[in-house]
């Protein structure tokens, strides 16, 4: 273990519970981005100071990684690695000295501290590399001679700087794989400890993981939570989990500060909580937190701080979970209605440490380079979702159901004081999707008052993007949107309810496209009553999209049946049959089901993410979409110009 900076006593000096400003501390625990804060902290650390609430933020998930690669935490690693027969692990041991000599100097570059150091990592002879390297051999071209080198066809002769990261990165991969395969089985650089909390009726695994002896990341992440404890000494301390891979380490961290702090009071919120625990019953969650709360989180963390202060009684907390007599209780009070968006205003980013965040470059996509390259500001122009209808989505929940907007002049404010604190004038709108006539004015907005931005965000392909709105949202400096085609097919997206055709969807990419900004495209597989071949034909209407320049990117996702959704509300509405569930205590989102189409998704997935690699890359796109699958699949019945013809309709 690690020895703690301070003694755990030196942590009891908090104050009594009946204090009158009560002090909060946010967490982020760790895995989400690498290269720019989650913005949920910032987001509720802006609202409740504007209530006078003294609160402060710390990533503990970027301090860990910092930690980890450095010199020192590096040798503490190799310390405590064992003689273990996994090959990421015999890597590591074999070339302990050399990841050594690189590790602080690989990290600064992807700290964009260093970019010179680009020359030296594309040269393939500065850093060590491992298993994770050989990925590169996915790059070679379907023809190419052997002697071709696949990363130039990949890069070309002048992206050293985007090489460089994809090599580091691929680094820092085979680092993260020794370390889960020697020393922690749960770590990961994204998905740390997901495996315990995806869909997780029980609680008893990730009871049976934080009883277990805690591992040297453990102890790491220990001493972070130590030090922060000791630099802000919170009498509230709220941890924010948006994904099933947060949910481990938040744990980790609530059994630290009951130890070091044991008059603290913690909360859990986040995007994981509002989906999987919103039946929560479980009551062990309680001896790691005193509340659980859901939604959006300003409005329940101020009434919670209020009740820790002594000014509010328990009935009057606002959507939060206690353990009240052994008995998980919720609270809601009535009288306290959601936040309109107006109300909530700006994130503030004041205390996290933007220079420590690494931009990575894990795949060779383009939009996921711009979610994992480079620091963005999050800001939302709307809350909730302006159509609402999808039948495969959480409808029923806050953050979709309750559409919220706010003028363009006030969002165009809050950019400016954003760049201010921040210095950093690249902005991702983190918006469900973002609705077309307030993405104009506040086009217009920023064109008018001069303010210089590049921008990017989530949207419905939605007819009134026509090409003068993509030509003034380009103008305003939109570099790329995404947004959901889904199943591309007309059948099925009319059965989404998503309210447009793969035409329609062709134009407005089209349109996009044509304006300079990139797009990409979310796909979809394995919805119910899908056949085989509707979905053969979805991949020939993605390859004329790709063709014709209407998208740059997309990524196929494999449909989940969550009981949030219509399709779970109406399984009888879409042919599927939901058999009987365990009861869960803990976790429930995502559920199984039965399609009696009886289609192996699993078998076209496979061929879909191939097909679709290449399309990005220029690869295959006069080949026959049946090439792609290790499967019998049938031929499409697309005629091969369907895209065509749309844009000429147009």
């Amino acid at each position: 273990s690690l020895p703690l900076s301070l003694p755990p006593s030196s942590f009891l000096m908090l104050r009594s519970r009946h204090m009158t400003t009560p002090r909060l501390l946010l967490i982020q625990p760790p895995m989400t981005q690498l290269n720019t804060p989650y913005p949920s902290t910032a987001f509720l650390t802006g609202y409740l100071r504007r209530q006078n609430i003294a609160t402060s933020q710390v990533d503990l998930a970027i301090a860990l990684i910092h930690r980890i690669c450095s010199r020192p935490g590096l040798q503490c690693i190799l310390d405590h690695l064992p003689d273990h027969p996994a090959a990421s692990v015999q890597n590591l041991r074999t070339h302990a000295s050399a990841y050594l000599d690189t590790i602080d100097a690989a990290r600064r570059f992807l700290q964009n501290k260093d970019p010179s150091l680009a020359l030296r990592i594309s040269s393939r002879r500065f850093l060590p590399e491992g298993p994770r390297f050989a990925a590169i051999d996915q790059f070679a071209a379907p023809g190419d001679d052997a002697d071709d080198d696949p990363l130039l066809w990949a890069f070309g002769a002048l992206g050293i700087q985007d090489l460089a990261k994809f090599l580091a990165t691929l680094y820092l991969e085979d680092l993260a794989d020794a370390i889960r395969d020697g020393i922690d089985p749960h770590f990961a650089l994204a998905r740390y400890g997901e495996h315990l909390a995806a869909s997780a009726p029980s609680f008893d695994p990730i009871h049976q993981a934080l009883l277990a002896p805690p591992t040297l990341i453990d102890d790491m992440l220990a001493e972070l939570t130590a030090a922060a404890l000791n630099q802000y000494r919170p009498d509230i301390v709220g941890l924010s989990v948006p994904f099933p891979g947060n949910v481990y380490g938040a744990f980790r961290i609530a059994a630290t500060v009951r130890r070091l702090a044991p008059n603290a009071r913690l909360v859990l919120g986040g995007g994981y909580v509002n989906t999987e625990l919103r039946e929560l019953q479980e009551p062990r969650v309680f001896d790691y937190f005193d509340f659980v709360c859901l939604d959006d989180g300003e409005l329940p963390l101020q009434r919670i701080v209020e009740h820790v202060a002594g000014t509010r009684a328990a009935p009057e907390l606002c959507r939060t979970f206690v353990r009240e007599s052994g008995t998980v209780t919720f609270h809601d009070d009535p009288s306290a209605p959601p936040l309109a968006h107006t109300e909530t205003g700006p994130p503030t980013y004041a205390g996290l440490d933007m220079d420590l965040y690494l931009s990575v470059f894990e795949v060779l996509n383009p939009m996921h380079r711009i979610w994992s390259d480079g620091r963005w500001n999050k800001l939302m122009i709307a809350h909730g979702c302006y159509w609402s209808q999808c039948t495969f989505c959480d409808t029923s929940l806050d953050y979709i159901k309750r559409y919220s907007t706010a003028p363009a002049d006030k969002l165009v404010d809050q950019i400016i004081a954003i760049i201010a604190e921040t210095g950093q004038t690249g902005f991702h709108f983190v918006d469900e999707a973002a609705p077309p006539a307030i993405l104009k004015t506040l086009a217009q907005r920023l064109i008018e008052r001069g303010v210089t931005i590049t921008w990017w965000g989530n949207i419905r392909f939605d007819k009134t993007f026509t090409p003068e709105l993509c030509a003034l949202l380009a103008q305003s400096g939109c570099v790329a949107v995404s947004g959901g085609l889904e199943v591309a097919g007309d059948r099925l997206l009319k059965l989404i309810r998503k309210g447009v055709t793969v035409e329609q969807v062709a134009r407005v990419t089209h349109n996009f496209s044509d304006a300079g900004i990139m797009v990409h495209a979310y796909l979809m597989y394995g919805f119910p009553t899908q056949t085989m071949q509707e979905t053969v034909d979805a991949l020939e209407f993605v390859r004329q999209l790709l063709e014709h320049g209407c998208i740059q990117s997309g990524y196929w996702h494999r449909f989940a049946l969550t009981v949030h959704s219509p399709v779970y509300r109406e399984p009888a509405a879409f042919s599927i049959h939901v058999p009987p569930e365990a009861t869960a205590t803990f976790a429930r989102n995502e559920v199984p089901f039965e399609d009696p189409t009886g289609c192996d998704h699993e078998s076209l997935g496979r061929g879909l993410r191939a097909a679709l690699f290449n399309y990005m890359h220029g690869v295959g796109l006069d080949a026959d979409v049946r090439e792609w699958f290790d499967i019998d699949v049938p031929a499409t019945t697309i005629a091969p110009n369907h895209i065509a013809a749309a844009l000429r309709a147009e």
